[in-house]
């Protein structure tokens, strides 16, 4: 957790295979191939629900098939070290289409003539991108056309990148924004006229189910029975069309003390008097969701994999 959000993983595991080839390239070409291919394998493990990491692997494993007949090992090594620095640029100019495509978005089907409110869920922003971000990247642009009200942040427990992320972010930003528990969820979007609530994706499978922070899927069944529209913003590299529905997701399970203790300090019952479980993600249903946003257009979820398709 010392890198999280989708994007970012991706775009740290890459650079991070790039530092080490700065610091102590392989002398022969077959070896630089060896390492890279056992690299990537470890990356992709490290954090297996978020696809981003995984289709930035294989992108990079098709590069390097293609330089693999090079004797000498140096400009392969600089190769791929410019793919990686690549990544960079690309994130942040796909995160700012997102943010207007799904600004568009919403003022269009929200029938708000002024500012709209939006709530969102866990960190989307800066900290878990390249840059700018996909749903805080939302936020971003409603607020760069005068068109946003306000924002609430959930705390997002138990790991608090709500509080401790999201709400930096949108205070950095001036933003106006309101951080309320996870709990508060409901009550504020029936007080609080919540306009649309847009959150990230860690990946999204062919049918439009989502995978997301733990805590997505209860916010959209409170959309949903408010009458309050559901977006997923996400980039395509989050998109993963060779699943077929959500129940292929392989869900991370994050250590039970960060529910137990608070800054160290055991907070719940003794240990052995009380179980714990703390799945770091929960996959939405495709039918509880309005809107996918991603960079290459806004797709209701059952037109995804075709819009998808089309621009491969």
């Amino acid at each position: 957790m010392q890198v999280r959000g989708a994007p970012a993983i991706a775009i740290v595991g890459s650079l991070s295979l790039a530092v080490e080839l700065t610091s102590s390239p392989p002398q022969q070409t077959a070896d630089l191939l060896a390492f890279v291919r056992e690299s990537l394998a470890l990356l992709v493990g490290a954090r297996p629900t978020a696809v981003n990491m995984k289709k930035a692997a294989d992108e990079l494993s098709a590069f390097l098939a293609c330089l693999a007949p090079q004797p000498c090992p140096s400009p392969v090594v600089v190769s791929v070290i410019r793919w990686a620095e690549s990544l960079l640029e690309k994130d942040v100019k796909d995160n700012r289409m997102i943010g207007d495509l799904g600004a568009q978005h919403i003022l269009q089907t929200a029938g708000a003539p002024g500012g709209v409110v939006i709530m969102t869920h866990c960190n989307t922003g800066s900290l878990a991108t390249a840059g700018y971000g996909t749903a805080l990247g939302v936020v971003r642009s409603l607020q760069a056309m005068g068109r946003l009200s306000h924002v609430f942040c959930t705390e997002t427990r138990p790991y608090n990148q709500g509080s401790r992320l999201t709400a930096y972010e949108l205070v950095y930003e001036k933003i106006p924004a309101t951080l309320i528990t996870d709990s508060m969820a409901a009550v504020t979007m029936r007080e609080r006229q919540v306009t649309a609530v847009v959150v990230g994706a860690d990946r999204v499978v062919a049918n439009g189910d989502t995978a997301n922070k733990v805590g997505t899927y209860q916010l959209a069944v409170l959309a949903k029975h408010h009458g309050i529209p559901f977006c997923v913003a996400a980039p395509s590299t989050s998109c993963d069309l060779s699943l077929p529905t959500g129940g292929s997701i392989v869900i991370e399970e994050r250590p039970g003390q960060e529910l137990t203790d608070i800054n160290g300090v055991r907070v719940a019952a003794p240990g052995g008097c009380i179980g714990v479980w703390n799945p770091a993600f929960d996959v939405t249903p495709h039918e509880l969701i309005t809107a996918i946003i991603t960079e290459r257009g806004v797709f209701r979820p059952e037109e995804l994999k075709d819009g998808l398709s089309r621009g491969l």
